[in-house]
């Protein structure tokens, strides 16, 4: 039997099933301020995951009591980066598989498929990818290089785990597993929104670069900048998505000219430190 539920995915009831101990999931979800996608979230994750556990950054709104509604194991712990923040969730859970979620995430109905099917059989990979399809601006984008945009969420904690400041990816051996179905991800409700989510994540490449060494960036500016608009728009299909296809290309244009003028800026103002001091 099946109910109804966010976002026209549905749900099964609980059923018996037979698990292998070794293969009880712990969803792992990191949050600040998400009383807005949070019940989705979690009521997706409801029947497939053993447990959730939950790691705040300092919520002032909902979020507490909404992962604790669910029956979310809550925990705190002061920002530093998503990597981190991840990796400490992971170490807070009960068991070894670590399905990892955003709050603005779901699982379809076919993932959670997918994922009860997997959970009867023995595991043939450390690390297990899905594809992810975002609703941007009211619809599900299909092209634009947001779709399929696999994504590594399903892991073993001692065989992986997270990297990066931005944009953090697990880090592991071997190839990966391959699950069916859609993780949902929903991004932004309007164009605004996504304005300030490129002005955040820029500023954190630059800095990014700037602390790896990188200190060219006239030439992305004036070449990689169109390039990218180009690759998304015309190689990648977005002009199959509409107006929202073209969005998505001119932010991600502005995306990089933004990110290498900020490195520029970071550079600009190491060398004049610099020059005080000697």
């Amino acid at each position: 039997m099946t109910v109804p539920a966010f976002g026209g995915v549905r749900y099964s009831r609980p059923f018996l099933r037979a698990v292998h101990p070794s293969q009880r999931i712990s969803a792992c979800l990191i949050t600040l301020n998400e009383e807005r996608n949070l019940s989705r979230a979690l009521a997706s994750l409801k029947e497939v995951a053993d447990e959730i556990v939950l790691v705040d950054a300092g919520s002032i709104d909902r979020t507490e009591a909404i992962a604790r509604e669910h029956g979310a194991r809550f925990f705190t712990r002061a920002w530093t980066n998503y990597a981190e923040q991840k990796n400490f969730a992971a170490a807070c859970a009960s068991n070894d598989w670590i399905l990892s979620t955003d709050a603005d995430e779901e699982l379809s109905s076919a993932l959670q498929s997918s994922l009860l099917d997997w959970k009867k059989r023995k595991p043939k990979a450390l690390v297990y990818e899905m594809p992810r399809r975002a609703w941007y601006l009211g619809k599900w984008i299909r092209h634009s290089g947001w779709y399929p945009d696999f994504q590594r969420r399903l892991y073993r904690r001692d065989s992986a785990r997270f990297t990066g400041i931005i944009h953090e990816a697990l880090r592991f051996a071997g190839p990966p597993g391959r699950l069916q179905g859609d993780l949902l991800h929903y991004t932004v409700e309007s164009f605004a929104e996504h304005e300030g989510k490129v002005e955040r994540y820029t500023t954190l490449a630059a800095q990014q670069m700037y602390a790896a060494g990188k200190r060219s960036w006239r030439a992305a500016v004036w070449l990689a900048t169109p390039w990218s608009w180009f690759q998304n728009y015309f190689l990648r299909g977005g002009f199959l998505d509409g107006y929202r296809g073209a969005l998505i290309a001119q932010m991600a244009a502005r995306s990089v000219r933004l990110k290498y003028s900020k490195l520029g800026k970071l550079i600009a103002t190491g060398k004049s430190r610099r020059g005080e001091i000697s």
